[in-house]
């Protein structure tokens, strides 16, 4: 499709809107073009002037026989982000309409919808920042309902966070292999085996590192989450390892959680489970993401149902207390019965979190590359989100945080549920962009928040384990800027 855009340049936000409705095509923006007739496919006009003392706004959408036009008239005053908002409504309108269908999320593309209430909420009160979300940014009740309920237990979280907190996330970019709809840069243990040893010892030592600076800054590690990857793709010992540099050097004093994803049910033993509870780790994630075998062997995991109660069970005899399992809606050759059953299964088992995930088509996935057709339509897709948080909410779960990927299958939204008293800190925390978040490993990212404002400063790792390890001084070079960036507010 083409995007032609006249007297504005919002193409950002426009762009956004088409993907919404049709997120395969490919869009082609051009400026102060005129739609002859000649373009191929579908075309989209949007057009600002500002005559007579009003600022004019125009939709076309035009597409062999269908040519329709929408227009608005805003004051002459009106700022840049109002005439950009006139502007994405009249094309979702124009849309809606041609396609006859609604988005639940409206006009809403951003990750971080609660972020975005709370802070109209802080401006203009609760009400008005609702209102806003309802007759402006026209998001469907159900899903204003559910981001209402998540605002307020997030507040509760986050008043839990001071100035000089801070988390630490570990990065583990391995995995017994790459599940099909996975984009992340992470590296399959059969590729990658011979880096892992060289790989742990840098990452110590980056850990080391960073550590030592935030004894010296006096800041306050409130959570600590290993991710990738999988982690317990690394073996025991090598996860001992890791977990007693962080002792060493870090202040754990104020730690409020301290969470392992052992994802992958292949790759958990007693031996790493007994090496997480001996690190007086206390949450971990087992995420099975469907409990029917053959979609299992369609997206790419070679574990089995069995293997996943397996080791959900050999967690529990080893004392874990806090255990999260991960769902994913619209999973290739899934259905909402499936989904169902999947979903009784984990309640049965009364973990303490469960995230349930929309399926997100991402270019680099192979679902995408393959151009697998299997996936599940958008419509049994918001029956399944719909369905799950039903059933948790009658189960004594509720929604903690709440986040949006571009591409989702249906435009839902990722949820995570927990019993009360359970909720994931650092999932919230890492949402919001409450605190400063240190990153050590492979394709991590360190974000410094300054104290009392918004403003975030990113310092980033390399992606790939190979570049880590080759690079790694120039890498940890840059960390020194995280005590020059403490020392201006200070």
């Amino acid at each position: 499709m083409h995007l032609l855009l006249r007297g504005q340049d919002f193409h950002f936000e426009m762009e956004n809107i088409c993907r919404l409705f049709l997120p395969d095509e490919k869009i082609v923006t051009l400026y102060d073009t005129e739609d002859d007739g000649s373009f191929p496919g579908l075309t989209v006009t949007g057009t600002l002037t500002n005559e007579g003392g009003k600022v004019h706004l125009s939709v076309r959408l035009h597409i062999g026989d269908t040519d329709n036009t929408l227009t608005d008239t805003l004051p002459e005053t009106a700022d840049k982000d109002t005439c950009e908002l006139g502007m994405t409504t009249l094309l979702y309108r124009l849309l809606c309409d041609w396609l006859q269908t609604s988005q639940p999320w409206g006009l809403v593309t951003g990750v971080r919808p609660v972020k975005l209430l709370r802070r109209l909420t802080a401006l203009h009160g609760e009400e008005a920042a609702l209102s806003h979300f309802r007759d402006r940014l026209l998001v469907s009740e159900p899903k204003l309902k559910r981001l209402h309920t998540v605002l307020h237990t997030e507040n509760e979280l986050l008043a839990l966070s001071r100035p000089d907190s801070c988390s630490l996330y570990v990065s583990i970019p391995f995995c017994p292999t790459r599940c099909d709809y996975c984009s992340f840069v992470s590296q399959t243990v059969q590729r990658a085996a011979s880096l892992i040893p060289e790989y742990v010892e840098k990452l110590k030592e980056e850990l080391a590192a960073v550590g030592d600076m935030q004894r010296k800054l006096g800041l306050r590690l409130e959570t600590v989450y290993f991710g990738g990857g999988t982690p317990t793709t690394l073996s025991a010992e090598m996860l001992s390892e890791l977990f007693q540099v962080i002792e060493r050097h870090f202040d754990l004093s104020h730690v409020r959680e301290y969470t392992v994803e052992a994802g992958r049910p292949d790759t958990v033993t007693e031996e790493k489970f007994r090496a997480i509870a001996a690190a007086g780790i206390d949450r971990i994630s087992i995420n099975p993401q469907t409990l029917q075998d053959p979609v299992l062997q369609a997206i790419g995991r070679r574990h089995t149902v069995e293997d996943f109660y397996n080791a959900f069970h050999l967690a529990r005899r080893c004392g874990m207390n806090n255990i999260n399992t991960d769902l994913i809606a619209g999973l290739p050759g899934d259905t909402a019965d499936g989904f169902a059953r999947s979903l009784e299964g984990i309640v049965a088992l009364k973990p303490e979190n469960v995230t349930v995930h929309t399926l997100c088509l991402k270019r680099a996935s192979n679902l995408v590359i393959r151009r697998r057709e299997d996936v599940q339509k958008a419509a049994d897709t918001a029956g399944m989100i719909a369905y799950a948080g039903d059933r948790l909410t009658e189960s004594g779960y509720q929604p903690y945080y709440l986040y949006r990927q571009s591409r989702a299958i249906g435009n839902q939204e990722n949820i995570g549920w927990s019993v009360p008293g359970k909720s994931g800190l650092y999932n919230v925390y890492i949402m919001d962009e409450t605190h400063t978040i240190f990153g050590c490993g492979a394709g991590a990212v360190t974000k410094l928040k300054q104290p009392g404002s918004d403003y975030l400063e990113r310092l980033f790792n390399f992606k790939f384990p190979y570049e880590y390890i080759a690079r790694f001084d120039e890498m940890l070079a840059r960390k020194e800027r995280v005590i020059s960036f403490y020392e201006q507010y200070r």
